[in-house]
């Protein structure tokens, strides 16, 4: 099954923006220099670019054949990770702390490619909006973007979505009806102890001790609260005590996130996360705040739009390697917002390597990009067919 020859035509620049951007990464609403090569290729293309959405956003809006009214999004973070690069390539990052450890510079690449093909060809009858999103990994991006009034400003009939994948093999790709990740609190648990000498711990009030208790208990919320017909998770993933070998110290602090495909579930262990810590509070006589953030809600694919990205596939890759039964993922993902506001599908295309997402070794196969692009391409060419 074919990619599109005129993408295959011009992959290896695809390749060489991708491997520029992996140099050059940028975290969360700092994405002054990705965003600003996006609008450059976008205007250079004849696309029309609107910046500032969402902070570093950026939107392109390119109309095709005809008269057409209905209007389909396509969107692509952009964010690098606050880690160190592991790996040995000529293109690794540049800047100290920063990685594109998620393979986000390739989804920008996939998108401005698809941009570039359908600015040439305009081989549809309807508008295209290009959604370049800033800020996935945790800091809200998608719902500042949607709070500047993306939808009101570009509105979009249905909007798609993809995520590369080590994890599945090279040229397949995985859609789901349905919740297909999950929605993910995080929390910060402060004890406020009271602190002695470390060989006087009857003079304190341990936090040390209490954190120790307190993990343990809140274990039990997703064993013996949750339904076992519900998958959750509910991680501690910091501990923060003390500065010495011999001072019991007056606070510890916990954090981590909760995960579930369910809102009521999330709402059920939040109201357990605060309730046991209040009875831990009660026990050993201290005060221990809660503060519980929702940070995504929970990605549902639309089955019409799960079998559009399944149908076109089929057309790109060979369609054994079109699954569409794969597992709901524990992972979250804030494109799940603008599934919220618009239908839709999210879907994952596989590459090469087996390093997962957010590990310092972790490589992106460029040989996805001309894929990614041509399913986006024929996406639109299939929902906007063009008039003769």
């Amino acid at each position: 099954m074919p990619t599109i020859d005129r993408i295959d035509a011009f992959a290896d620049e695809l390749t060489a923006i991708r491997r520029d951007l992996h140099a050059h990464p940028e975290i969360g609403f700092e994405e002054v220099r990705t965003s600003g090569i996006v609008a450059e290729k976008l205007a250079q293309w004849g696309v029309e670019v609107h910046r500032g959405l969402g902070g570093t956003g950026v939107v392109g809006v390119l109309r095709g054949k005809g008269s057409g009214t209905r209007r389909i999004g396509l969107r692509a973070d952009m964010d690098a990770l606050p880690m160190e690069e592991n790996t040995n390539l000529k293109w690794r990052s540049t800047i100290p702390g920063r990685f594109h450890g998620c393979g986000h510079d390739g989804h920008t690449t996939i998108l401005l490619g698809t941009a570039r093909y359908l600015a040439e060809t305009r081989n549809f009858d309807g508008t295209v909006h290009f959604i370049f999103q800033p800020a996935e990994e945790g800091l809200g991006g998608a719902r500042a973007m949607i709070k500047d009034g993306l939808f009101e400003k570009f509105p979009c009939d249905e909007i798609y979505g993809l995520h590369n994948a080590p994890d599945l093999n090279h040229g397949e790709l995985a859609v789901l009806p349905g919740p297909a990740m999950a929605g993910a609190d995080f929390f910060d648990i402060t004890i406020n102890g009271y602190g002695a000498h470390g060989a006087m711990p009857e003079r304190s009030k341990d936090p040390v001790v209490i954190a120790m208790t307190l993990g343990q208990a809140l274990q039990t919320i997703v064993s013996r609260n949750v339904s076992p017909n519900e998958p959750a998770v509910l991680s501690i993933t910091q501990i923060h005590a003390g500065s010495a070998y011999n001072v019991i110290p007056g606070e510890a602090k916990l954090a981590g996130t909760v995960r579930a495909f369910s809102d009521d579930v999330r709402a059920l262990i939040r109201e357990r996360m605060r309730s046991v810590c209040a009875g831990v509070a009660a026990a050993f006589a201290v005060e221990i705040s809660v503060d519980i953030r929702d940070i995504f809600s929970v990605l549902v694919n639309q089955e019409e739009h799960c079998k559009v990205v399944a149908d076109v596939a089929r057309t790109v890759v060979e369609p054994s390697k079109v699954i569409t039964r794969s597992k709901p993922k524990m992972g979250s993902e804030d494109f799940a917002d603008m599934l919220h506001a618009v239908p839709g599908a999210y879907f994952w295309l596989g590459h090469d390597g087996s390093v997962p997402v957010h590990n310092p070794g972790y490589t992106l196969d460029d040989k996805i990009l001309p894929i990614g692009a041509s399913v986006f391409s024929r996406i639109v060419e299939t929902r906007l067919p063009a008039t003769s």
